[in-house]
């Protein structure tokens, strides 16, 4: 028999298919230490031998905002910010504490989720963002040729590149992009299809995971970078294989979509 000891209790949460196992820190610090977080975060999130996850929000207690939030990619790297990932860490919170305004600090700021909707164990959330750094475009040399996209900042950093469709070859020219000397902190990666005045089409690369079905700091960086070069306007819809998220900008960017509650359970150790 396992004792409650030897196993880490997770939440799991999807939001549009990006999928974060949600742990809190203060409950297991004897069996993960800070300097082990990474390669146990690789571990967990093992879609054969783990629980399967694009990454792990760890949860802290902060001294005025509801929690705190670290982000570690599935291969361990860390990152400031999932919006999605932020969306789910706030579900948990509606779910246990029965809050419909949720403040997260993230490594890009503090962010409130204000829940807008709720069916069962899916939460609809209108997330504030803050504000995006929209550069000019530029081209880099990639191992796949000269590419063409717009820099944006969420607190993250993305790469956003127009296409006038989907190529088969799309996941090799975003990796392509992701190794480019360019990026010294790594890049997120967005390849966008617009499809009319408020509706995009979006395939995400990001950074430490490699493609995902959604991302919510992407969705927001290419609906950004779609108005800003004149090829939308506010709102828009950001249709991602995972599902529809909606962005919208009022002084600061807000980002609105799902988080699903999926399981509670135990990983073993050893």
């Amino acid at each position: 028999m396992i004792s409650p000891s030897n196993s880490i209790p997770f939440v799991k949460a999807t939001a549009c298919g990006n999928d974060f196992l949600l742990i809190h820190l203060q409950e297991i610090e004897r069996e993960i230490p800070p300097a082990s977080m990474a390669e146990f975060t690789r571990k967990i999130c093992d879609r054969h031998n783990g629980v399967g996850a694009d990454g792990v929000e760890w949860i802290s207690p902060h001294p005025t905002a509801d929690v705190e939030i670290r982000l570690i990619n599935a291969d361990g790297s860390d990152a400031e910010i999932s919006g999605n990932g932020t969306r789910c860490v706030a579900a948990s919170i509606c779910e246990s504490q029965h809050k419909d305004r949720i403040s997260i600090m993230t490594g890009a700021g503090l962010k409130t989720c204000v829940l807008v909707g709720r069916n069962e164990f899916e939460y609809e959330f209108e997330a504030e963002m803050g504000d995006a750094v929209v550069e000019a475009e530029i081209s880099i040399a990639s191992t796949d040729g000269e590419v063409y996209g717009v820099p944006v900042s969420m607190g993250n950093p993305h790469f956003v590149v127009f296409m006038p469709r989907f190529t088969g070859d799309w996941r090799t020219r975003a990796s392509a992009i992701q190794r480019s000397a360019v990026f010294t902190h790594g890049v997120n990666v967005e390849m966008v299809v617009c499809d009319g005045l408020h509706d995009i089409q979006v395939k995400f690369f990001e950074r430490g995971v490699g493609e995902t079905l959604s991302s919510g700091t992407g969705s927001c960086a290419a609906a950004v970078a779609a108005v800003s070069s004149g090829r939308t306007q506010f709102p828009v819809r950001v249709h991602a294989d995972g599902g529809i998220q909606t962005v919208t900008r009022d002084g600061t960017i807000f980002l609105r979509g799902p988080a699903r509650l999926l399981c509670h359970g135990n990983f073993f150790l050893g």
